[in-house]
């Protein structure tokens, strides 16, 4: 396998930089080692200041709705649609885990039901933004109808928030009929791990979010915001399913993809062949590009060597 140099900076508090997605997706196909003078950087966090010391090719990886910024970035993966060949789509779900745990065939949803001893829940972190606002709202008026658990640190109603990662998430939501999967906005393409979350967990999710997110689940499988008329015809739906077994088991037991098949962005080999060609197309870095005396803090700490493809 070719040996290729890479580093990571600027992800989430917590990161491993041996032990993530893309470090196990790449060392698959390719002798990555991890190197202070990297032939290749991943960043994530554009605002942060660390990827700015380098001058190699530079790959970003968006966690929110951004948008690359191909002045400071050679590739990009983000959740955007976009037709440009230095950019991959990769919904942030896809890191969340194996797409088999969506899988639906040979489930009971009568035996999955009865696990359903509460109402709905809702996990939320932040708070006190406009962008958060709409779950928050949601929220408030759902609970006119039923009691809502809230177990995140915001709105926390059920005596604190849940301390734990993904598994505690999973294992706390699989109690609920119902689960609030509100994104931070409305953006096509826009679907983190909210919505697969509520899938794993089989409860049954109350999505609002990415406008084309039916392209990668099937809508059957979930109540999506953007398939009603307003907010009273969804609350309509969702007291009308809490109220009916039989209407409620019909929506659970759909299927989560399309023809009960993961959809094209679990692909591994398709994320593998962008890395391929990012590893074997000689190019000058955008960072090399850029005149290296300027104003500013960044002038002396320029880490790395001129890049060097072959």
């Amino acid at each position: 396998m070719r040996k290729i140099r890479i580093d990571f900076c600027d992800f989430w508090p917590g990161f491993c930089k041996t032990d993530n997605f893309f470090w196990h997706a790449l060392k698959k196909r390719f002798d990555v080692e991890l190197h202070a003078q990297p032939d290749f950087l991943i960043y994530s966090n554009r605002e942060s200041h660390l990827h700015r010391v380098h001058n190699c090719v530079k790959i970003y990886f968006a966690v929110e709705s951004f948008l690359p910024r191909w002045n400071e970035c050679d590739y990009a993966l983000t959740c955007h649609y976009l037709d440009d060949f230095r950019h991959l789509r990769l919904p942030l779900y896809v890191l969340y885990g194996s797409p088999e745990r969506l899988i639906r065939r040979g489930e009971d949803a009568e035996t999955l039901l009865r696990e359903k001893i509460k109402f709905c829940s809702f996990v939320v972190s932040n708070g006190g933004k406009s962008k958060t606002q709409k779950r928050v709202d949601f929220f408030h008026r759902l609970s006119r109808y039923r009691h809502v658990d809230s177990a995140g640190r915001h709105l926390n109603n059920i005596g604190g928030p849940l301390m734990g990662g993904t598994a505690e998430k999973i294992a706390f939501l699989r109690q609920y009929k119902f689960n609030i999967a509100f994104e931070n906005a409305s953006t096509p393409g826009y679907t983190t791990e909210k919505l697969a979350e509520a899938m794993v967990a089989r409860t049954l999710p109350i999505y609002w979010g990415s406008p084309r997110v039916a392209e990668e689940f099937s809508p059957r499988s979930f109540l999506n915001y953007h398939d009603y008329s307003n907010e009273d015809e969804l609350i309509e739906k969702i007291i009308e399913l809490d109220r009916d077994e039989k209407k409620y088991l019909k929506c659970f037991h759909q299927p989560y993809f399309h023809d009960d098949r993961p959809n094209e962005f679990y692909n591994e080999d398709r994320l593998l062949n962008f890395f391929e060609r990012i590893f074997s197309t000689p190019i000058q870095p955008v960072s090399q590009r850029r005149p290296w005396f300027r104003i500013g803090r960044w002038i002396p700490v320029k880490r790395n060597r001129p890049h060097s493809m072959h």
